[in-house]
């Protein structure tokens, strides 16, 4: 078997160089792969072309990619919640394309099938259609997108095994299976690392073929980007 268990972050993510296009699985703060996060920041790679369906927030998250400047392009769904990323946007400093966010799921989800292309309506009569194809199905006008191509895709998972099959959970899920998919070389950091076969096959939810290297991430801060409380 493939030995794909690394030590650390910072041997998780060996290869990256400045200009590549990386995916970060995530929703929100939720699901975001931290400790990858802290290696890049401290590796330093520049002008990243990142894709993640949000910038994490000004302190925490992508948000610190930011900080240092070592992002060039980010292609997003939302993005309210950085100051930063917003500064950088309106100043010019940081290239955006903003995506509807199913097309986002779906380019992620092309990618790791193997489909280069597809017509999707979202976005149609916007400027998310400027300069693209438009083709017409069952009278209804739409717009073709292509899948992504990104080096390294980073995730964050629950629970994985030394083959690199992977559980997510809850809402941590979101967009960490498609990304795992998709990337050439996919890594994924974890809560819990057991050995090869002690997951129950009915409980995975990324099969390790599609991971390259696997590590145990510890003290996972897990921040709440909004918390919200009811009243006693």
């Amino acid at each position: 078997m493939i030995r794909k268990v690394v030590a650390n972050a910072d041997e998780a993510i060996e290869g990256i160089q400045d200009g590549m296009t990386v995916m970060f699985g995530g929703f929100g703060l939720c699901g975001i792969p931290e400790k990858a996060i802290d290696a890049i920041q401290k590796h330093g790679a520049k002008d990243l072309t990142c894709i993640s369906n949000n910038a994490g927030v000004d302190d925490f998250g992508l948000g610190l990619l930011l900080q240092t400047r070592q992002v060039k392009k980010m292609i997003s769904s939302y993005v309210g919640e950085n100051d930063e990323f917003e500064r950088q946007m309106l100043s010019g400093e940081l290239e955006v394309e903003l995506i509807p966010q199913g097309t986002l799921a779906e380019r992620c989800r092309a990618a790791g099938a193997g489909i280069p292309a597809f017509f999707t309506p979202a976005g149609y009569g916007t400027e998310v259609a400027e300069g693209k194809e438009v083709r017409e199905f069952n009278g209804k006008p739409h717009i073709l997108e292509h899948a992504f191509d990104a080096e390294y895709a980073f995730v964050k998972a629950w629970k994985g095994d030394e083959a690199g099959n992977l559980i997510f959970k809850g809402t941590a899920r979101n967009f960490n299976p498609m990304m795992a998919m998709a990337g050439k070389i996919t890594v994924a950091e974890v809560e819990e690392l057991v050995p090869a076969g002690q997951l129950d096959p009915n409980e995975i939810h990324t099969p390790g073929i599609f991971v390259q290297r696997i590590f145990q991430g510890e003290g996972y801060e897990k921040r709440i980007e909004q918390r919200t409380v009811r009243e006693k």
